[in-house]
């Protein structure tokens, strides 16, 4: 039975810092497969990197403890005064004891909807757990904020819920109490392909694929909500909550009729007159336990062909993660020493070793099962000229023509073989220049693009540092159909990085001003370009795209392991692989 990771706050202390400094890295002859570190834990820039990551760590877990709080004291105070838990609670209820919840998306609508008062973690909560050892997706709506409204955020972290839960065929449990729509925004809820019809769409969609979903109304679920809980296999409902396409209110403004809430749509006239719903409980309590004894009961479908064996620790201590990346973006790292503290082992099968060399791919183990991974290297690395022979310096984290060229092969072969494929970003995208266009990196650049996009096996990305153009393309970005999506700390993700905007976008508002005339001084030039970076560097945050469901989890870096053998679980409970055809390629 797995445990995820703890998700209370993290508050890593000096003392915990010097403990990973002094953990030992493996020193004796081992396989060439094995990776052996070269890491200083005692050197002033590990230390340095260390401090500034636990603060980025720190933060994140702060942040993510106060949107824990919903909508505040008064809020869950309300909710219990109605004999109801909370969405968390009843989360914690129905889980597995000694597990935790997997959380996603928590920092969906982060910063927006602040006229509103804002809405934390869009209002529902969504996640991977245990119920009865089983691993399902819970989509929880959370009362205390605005009545578990749906605003436009809402209906979009739903469907990235289900939409994980079609492609991993995970069974799904919904915690249903919600008001509906949140009114004022309606026009960006309800109409489009991501909006708030497309939730009972999948509702449909993965019936007819044998997902099987189980819904609990334990509050309101009115208007259009109410097909959610009607379109599902199992349907529970505790007194005093209500089912129904109006309520009171509007009934009685359509029609003239006035009727009260449980005679409209109480449990007690669901489960007796209409028969809508399956069970009828008397409390959260009781409804919680029938679930756990209904999913008990379920059988189990073949999982994925894919390889598993019985998990290996790394050897090199994890600890170590946090001083791996340097907080300046723009100092390099061997990303090696990443890849040996989260694979079984340590043991690194690298493909094509002495070729496009800032592009690393092989196989390995995590968690027993069997993944290829693809991962920028962030080191600069000595290659030959193609044209002169002569020796050239290949720049970390760019993709160079025989880069492409490699990972494009080792994706392909990945697929014919059904290995799953991990893959580590810190791009800055592909080289440019006159030696780079003439060598082909245009057609090398569109085959790995072109093998990302076709790839069958299950894909799964994490951001580590930057992922900038269409580096972050061929890395297999959120455009690219990953199963998951998450970052450490210190990623960051845009076009390009911010210095490099701000330069571009600073050099064209100057030539539009000076073309009217207007000549700005050097003062004037460097307020405008700090202006326009600081507005870019707060776009490439991780948490501007987790707010927005570009990154399905920011997480601790110490997590990482735990967080991918989670995420290549559930990608294993889907048995279907299609057939791999990759197209036309560029040669």
């Amino acid at each position: 039975m797995s445990r995820w990771p703890d998700p209370s706050p993290v508050c890593y202390s000096r003392e915990f810092l010097r403990t990973a400094q002094m953990a030992q890295s493996p020193v004796t002859s081992t396989p060439n497969s094995v990776i052996i570190s070269a890491i200083d834990p005692n050197s002033p820039r590990f230390q340095k990197n260390a401090l500034a990551m636990a603060d980025l760590i720190t933060t994140i877990a702060r942040e993510q403890e106060k949107i824990r709080e919903g909508g505040g004291a008064k809020t869950i105070e309300s909710q219990h005064s109605k004999s109801r838990l909370t969405a968390r609670e009843r989360i914690a209820l129905l889980i597995d004891r000694g597990t935790e919840l997997l959380e996603l998306a928590i920092y969906a609508a982060y910063g927006m909807y602040e006229e509103w008062g804002g809405a934390p973690a869009a209002g529902v909560i969504t996640g991977l757990a245990r119920v009865q050892g089983r691993l399902f997706m819970l989509i929880a709506n959370d009362a205390t904020v605005k009545a578990g409204a749906f605003f436009p955020m809402t209906a979009k972290k739903v469907i990235r819920a289900q939409n994980i839960a079609i492609e991993n065929r995970i069974p799904t449990i919904y915690l249903v109490d919600s008001a509906g729509v949140f009114l004022p925004l309606q026009e960006d809820v309800f109409p489009d392909t991501d909006d708030f019809g497309r939730v009972f769409r999948n509702n449909a969609v993965m019936s007819a694929m044998g997902i099987p979903q189980i819904t609990a109304i334990m509050g309101m679920c009115v208007a259009g909500g109410a097909y959610l809980p009607v379109m599902c296999d199992h349907i529970l409902m505790t007194e005093g909550s209500g089912l129904f396409l109006a309520g009171p209110a509007l009934v009685q403004a359509a029609i003239g009729m006035k009727y009260t809430p449980e005679e409209l749509g109480g449990a007690k006239m669901h489960a007796q007159i209409s028969g809508t719903v399956d069970y009828r409980e008397p409390n959260d309590e009781s409804c919680i336990s029938r679930i756990r004894t209904l999913v008990g009961k379920m059988g189990q479908r073949p999982g994925a062909p894919f390889s598993r064996v019985e998990p290996q620790a790394p050897r090199i201590p994890k600890e170590q993660l946090l001083g791996i990346v340097d907080a300046d973006p723009a100092r390099p790292y061997d990303m090696k020493e990443i890849i040996g503290r989260i694979v079984d082992e340590s043991r690194f099968e690298e493909y094509k070793t002495e070729y496009g060399k800032t592009v690393l791919c092989g196989y390995a183990r995590i968690g027993g099962f069997a993944v290829g991974v693809v991962a920028n290297q962030k080191m600069h690395v000595q290659d030959l000229d193609k044209h002169s022979g002569e020796k050239r310096v290949e720049f970390g984290g760019v993709i160079y023509t025989e880069s492409a060229e490699k990972a494009a092969r080792f994706i392909m072969d990945c697929n014919q073989n059904l290995v799953p494929l991990i893959f580590l970003h810190d791009v800055n995208g592909f080289m440019v220049g006159r030696d780079a266009e003439w060598s082909g990196i245009i057609r090398a650049g569109a085959k790995m693009v072109s093998a990302v996009s076709n790839s069958v096996v299950p894909k799964i990305t994490l951001i580590i540092g930057g992922s900038f153009g269409a580096g972050h393309y061929a890395m297999c970005g959120k455009a690219y159909d990953p199963r998951f999506v998450f970052a450490w700390p210190t990623a960051r993700y845009a076009v390009m990085s911010g210095a490099s905007a701000a330069g571009t976008l600073v050099e064209i508002k100057i030539k539009q001003l000076e073309r009217g005339g207007k000549k700005l001084s050097e003062a004037e030039k460097k307020e405008l370009y700090e202006s326009v970076k600081k507005t870019y560097d707060e776009q490439m945050d991780p948490r501007y795209g987790a707010a927005r469901l570009w990154i399905d989890k920011i997480i601790d870096p110490l997590e990482t392991r735990d967080v991918l053998i989670a995420a290549l679980e559930a990608a294993s409970l889907n048995p279907e692989v299609p057939k791999f055809n990759v197209g036309v390629l560029q040669t």
